[in-house]
Parts: structure tokens; sequence; C-alpha cells
């Protein structure tokens, strides 16, 4: 499997060429442009080659950390790819946060955050998730672990369902508010250059896992998509929000919507997804509140996939996680000795991090705790999406949930 793959990223057969090179985008609106990511240092933004992939790069292996004294609870494992691909613009973001509760209010470890966000219209409701997201979900979390409820549970977990459902809402307010602020004199992106009294034609899918060392809990709104390896089975832990799914369907006609079909399921011809942060235009027929599953950790977990829709087009569910599989046999076993909650001691990971310097698309990346069998899977991942013609932008992350031997 790993061989076919890497073939199929190297070469593009000459059949690929399909409807998906010509598919609109998502936002039927025409003209908008899109924030680009701040150039890197030393490409001078106009005339070179653009950079088009984001990757957390391998860093230290857990040997010299163990060697310097950190004992063996390792942070959890993970890789992340950010490709521009077939479109014009990034809009897609990744927001990664090791440790984002802090020691709060559960007993039970350590949570860490990811997040891809799917920007549509423009890119800064995608960034301003990217930037406040998992703020807004750890204040919830630790309001409600606060709470005389959680005094008489004897700190037990918070209802992440409820957790989840207030930090999205607070996220689209502030997205909201955001368009309602902006004024002529203080522009940030290009696309309220060319309609700065339209800031609210633009939104963002959201998908978040917390991933806790007992549980994995996935709030998605909107259709990029989270998948979990278990055993060699996949196992989605989201289901897409797409206009003519049923429930969708049912709940847009209910509130006065309707969906045409205009190059596809579209909310009144124009959004090609239900449910999404922003979009203040089409409330109430698009919503921000997410679908929440929490699922439980087992000794059979292989990994967590988290991908935008510029993946899950072309690829899937099964060819994904073979090809994680595939990666991982190829790096070898987990390392011996591997933590059983997924984190390391804060002195560690202070002393393991090398800081926020990622590029624009990808944010709370920590290099020295990105793992090479992670990484290579997530690269692989969004080169073949790019071999099949995927015509969107392709944003991966990729969590190795094995335990240790």
């Amino acid at each position: 499997m790993a061989e076919i793959c890497c073939d199929e990223a190297k070469s593009t057969p000459a059949s690929a060429v399909t409807a998906l090179t010509r598919r609109r985008p998502r936002v039927e609106l025409g003209g908008a442009g899109a924030c680009r990511p701040t150039p890197a240092a030393g490409e001078d933004g106009s005339g070179g080659k653009r950079r088009r992939v984001a990757c957390a790069a391998p860093g230290r292996s857990c040997r010299r950390l163990a060697a310097a004294g950190f004992g063996s609870r390792w942070w959890p494992r993970y890789g992340v790819t950010s490709v521009c691909g077939l479109r014009r613009e990034m809009e897609d973001a990744v927001s990664i946060r090791l440790d984002f509760l802090h020691g709060g209010a559960s007993s039970s470890g350590k949570h860490h955050f990811f997040g891809v966000f799917d920007g549509h219209g423009c890119c800064h409701v995608a960034r301003l998730c990217q930037d406040r997201m998992h703020e807004l979900v750890a204040d919830e979390y630790n309001k409600a672990g606060s709470g005389e409820g959680a005094a008489a549970a004897g700190a037990a977990e918070p209802a992440w369902k409820e957790v989840m459902e207030k930090g999205f809402a607070r996220m689209d307010d502030e997205a909201a508010s955001w368009a309602a602020t902006r004024s002529g004199n203080d522009l940030a992106c290009r696309c309220e250059l060319q309609k700065p009294a339209r800031c609210d034609h633009a939104g963002s899918t959201a998908l978040v896992a917390v991933v806790g060392s007992t549980s994995v809990v996935v709030a998605s709104a909107g259709d990029s998509r989270a998948v979990l390896s278990r055993g060699g089975v996949p196992v989605p832990l989201s289901v897409d929000h797409k206009p003519d799914r049923p429930d969708e369907l049912e709940r847009i006609q209910a509130a006065g919507g309707r969906v045409i079909f205009w190059d596809g399921a579209r909310v009144l011809g124009v959004l090609a997804m239900s449910r999404a942060i922003g979009d203040g235009y089409l409330k109430p027929f698009v919503t921000a509140e997410p679908e929440v599953t929490v699922t439980e950790r087992t000794d059979e977990d292989e990994c967590l996939i988290l991908a935008s829709d510029g993946l899950w087009d072309v690829v899937t569910n099964e060819m994904a996680c073979e090809v994680v599989r595939a990666c991982f046999r190829s790096n070898g076993p987990p390392s011996p000795g591997a933590r059983p909650s997924g984190v390391l001691p804060p002195a560690a990971a202070a002393a393991a991090r090398e800081g926020d310097d990622g590029p624009a698309a990808v944010k709370g990346v920590d290099r020295a705790d990105s793992d090479r069998a992670c990484s290579d899977a997530a690269l692989l991942l969004a080169k073949l999406a790019l071999a099949r013609r995927s015509s969107d932008n392709v944003s991966v992350v990729v969590v190795d949930l094995r335990r240790g031997s």
C-alpha cells in the first residue's frame, strides 16, 4: 500500500482529469480575494515561487529526552501538513495546542487541542478560529469544572458536549462582532479592500479534537472530517454537514430556508455546507452548533486523522488509515516506555518547545514533539490528494494514539 501511494503521489495518471478540477468554490459570490500568508524570510512574495507546504518537522527523539531526565511520559506524537493545492489562495488554518487546559478542572490527565479550520469567502474567519478557539474551549471547560456541580461530583470531567457547544457559540459571536466592527480605515485583508461592507460574507468550518489519556472528544461544524483508525478499521468521529443530508435539509427547511442544487447542494444556492463559523448573512439556515462525539480510547487505537475536505473529496477513510498505518510500519513501533497518559511533565515540555515560529497556516506546532512517522503520513496524504487532482486546499493532522510497548 505504501508503495502504491508513493507512486501515485509522484506521478499523475492521464485519466485523473475529472470534474473536480472544474469544481466551483464552495461559496458562489465571485470576486472575493483572500488573505495571503505572510512570506517567509528570504521570499519576496512577488515573483518568486510560492511556498506551498507547511509541515511540522520531527524533532528530538524520546530517547534523548529520557536521557535528559524527563521520565517516561511523553507528549503526543503528531504530524501536520497544510498545502495550498490548486487554489489561488490559502484559506485553511491549523491549530495545535499541547496541554491547552493547563491543569484545569479535570483529574484525568492532560488534554491536547488539535483544530482544522477550512475558510470560505476569505481566510480571516479561519485565522480567527486558529487564534481563539482553543482559548474559548479552555475557558468554558474551566467554568464548567469550577461550578457547584463539579464540586459535588468530585472534580469529574465536565460535560464535553456543553463545553464545545458554548465554545463554538462564542467563537461564532466573535466572528460576527469582528465583521461588524470593521471599517474602511481598518482593513485587515484583501477581501475587505474589495467589499468592506460584506465581511460577514465569509466563514469557516471548525473541526476540533481534544485528545486526553482516556478519551478523544471531537466537535465538528462543516465538512472537515475526523477519522480514528482502530485495529485497522476506520471509525468516523464526525459526519460531514452537507445541505442535502436528510436531517440538515429538514432543519434548514424548518427555519424557512431552501437548499438549491447549483453545482451541488447549496444553502440558498450559495454555501455548500450547512454548519460553519461565521456566514452571518445565511443565519439561521447555517448554524455554528457543532456535533460532538466522545470516544473512549482503547489499546487497539492507532491514529487520529483530522483533515479538510480537500483530502476527503478524493481519498476514502479506508485509504487514509492504510497510508498512516504503512508509515507507522516503515518507521517502526512506538518507543519503549511510552506514556500511558500521553504527556510530558511541564518542565520537560518547556525545555522541548521551540516556539510558535511556524508558517501562518499552522499555529501552535511544537516541532520538538512532532514524530517522523506522523509527519511522513500527513505529508504523504497531502501529496496523494494533489495527485488525485483535489481542487481545494488540503490540511492534514495525524495524531499517534498507539500505546507504548
